[in-house]
């Protein structure tokens, strides 16, 4: 078989880098030719204990490699990304791969084009090669699951790196703090957390996370939020699937900052926010747990057409006994709580989006574009473009 020519044919139809290796010398390279650059042995191949294997340098540079049988020729994919190229993984792998520095915006250029695939993803094409090359079908269990050398020189580095830390009185002291901090988040105290955080004069001491300093604050901070959302917002009483939804998204935000500023701010505003939404969540004076669950089902489900027997059989009560509980604590009918929930997330939409307004009535389910506009005028007292305008920039 002649294997350069699969491997260009691979990268011609997937983008994704692939290196050829004879003896661990390098034969063919997709970066190399890209660049115009020889192609040299720059690979630090770990000696793998299965075939394939991952071969990676950091979290964020990834290669796996498939040795192909009796042959003395190894398959190196990669590198593959699974988070935004930053010029920090440039450098870093100019670093790691020896290449020169007359290089950096033509192999930046280069980095940027690879499509973003999943750990999973990239294990996938491993064992697609691995079925092409040498017969074999390769079970993706099979990927993790560690001999015993391999686990046995694992648990000695950690041993060697646990014994360093206690040398050099390395001790993690965040476990109370945090303690505090999330128990602040549960109960939505907001005040209380400010005055924590700002008064705080712990020095934390955290375990390092990734060898560089930027790298290392993204991973702390996406262990907060994780912290933050299921020890703190959930217990608090925020929907477990906005909770989600936050924490992807706010991990999404981090991974797009550059500096350990910008994303120490972000975890600011993230442990605030999570607060403030179960501040918002807690059950007001006079409200039955009953009808406070009947508000948050409705509030989260403004995109759908719920009914007043939906919102009933959602505490598993009759349509009537809970109309009844609703006009008595809140002086206000299920329909009518429904459609105002609706028109505030109307609002909503109005001001953050460019939706028009028949998407906005269509996504909140209105019965007609005229039907939502009417109902809107009647509720605020201008029409949804009117406010439309008067809440968004105008454009110069």
């Amino acid at each position: 078989m002649d294997y350069v020519s699969m491997c260009k044919n691979f990268f011609a139809a997937t983008n994704i880098p692939v290196s050829l290796l004879k003896d661990g010398q390098s034969v063919y390279s997709a970066l190399g030719e890209m660049l115009s650059i020889n192609t040299v042995s720059h690979w630090t191949i770990y000696p793998p204990h299965r075939n394939p294997s991952f071969q990676a340098f950091s979290p964020d540079i990834e290669y796996g490699m498939v040795e192909i049988e009796g042959t003395g020729y190894a398959l190196i994919l990669g590198p593959a990304f699974n988070v935004p190229v930053t010029e920090q993984i440039v450098r870093q792998f100019m670093r790691e791969t020896v290449v020169p520095l007359d290089y950096r915006e033509q192999l930046t250029n280069c980095l940027c084009s690879v499509p973003r695939i999943s750990h999973l993803q990239f294990a996938r094409y491993l064992a697609f090669f691995h079925q092409c090359l040498n017969h074999k079908e390769a079970d993706l269990q099979d990927f993790y699951t560690e001999d015993e050398i391999y686990t046995r020189s694992r648990n000695e580095r950690q041993l060697n790196a646990m014994v360093d830390d206690l040398e050099n009185e390395n001790y993690h002291n965040s476990y109370h703090f945090e303690l505090e901090m999330y128990h602040l988040i549960k109960e939505g105290d907001v005040a209380g957390l400010k005055k924590f955080l700002t008064e705080s004069k712990t020095i934390l001491k955290e375990g390092k996370m990734a060898p560089t300093p930027l790298r290392h604050t993204k991973n702390i901070f996406i262990n907060a939020t994780t912290k933050a959302g299921m020890l703190g917002a959930i217990p608090g009483g925020v929907n477990v699937e906005k909770v989600y939804q936050l924490i992807d998204l706010y991990i999404q935000e981090c991974e797009q900052l550059q500096t350990i500023e910008e994303i120490t701010s972000l975890q600011y505003m993230m442990v605030i926010d999570f607060c403030q939404r179960v501040n918002e969540m807690h059950i007001p004076s006079g409200i039955s747990s009953e009808v406070y669950q009947c508000m948050n089902f409705i509030r989260t489900h403004t995109n759908e057409s719920i009914s007043v027997d939906d919102v009933a059989k959602h505490v598993h009560r009759s349509s009537s006994y809970m109309m009844k509980r609703f006009k008595e604590e809140l002086d206000i009918h299920i329909g009518a709580f429904i459609t105002r929930c609706k028109l505030e997330e109307a609002k909503s939409l109005l001001a953050y989006s460019k939706k028009s307004l028949a998407e906005i009535s269509s996504y909140l389910c209105f019965s007609s574009q005229s039907y939502f506009q009417n109902v809107f005028k009647k509720q605020y007292g201008i029409t949804p473009m009117q406010y439309r305008k008067k809440v968004q920039p105008q454009s110069t």
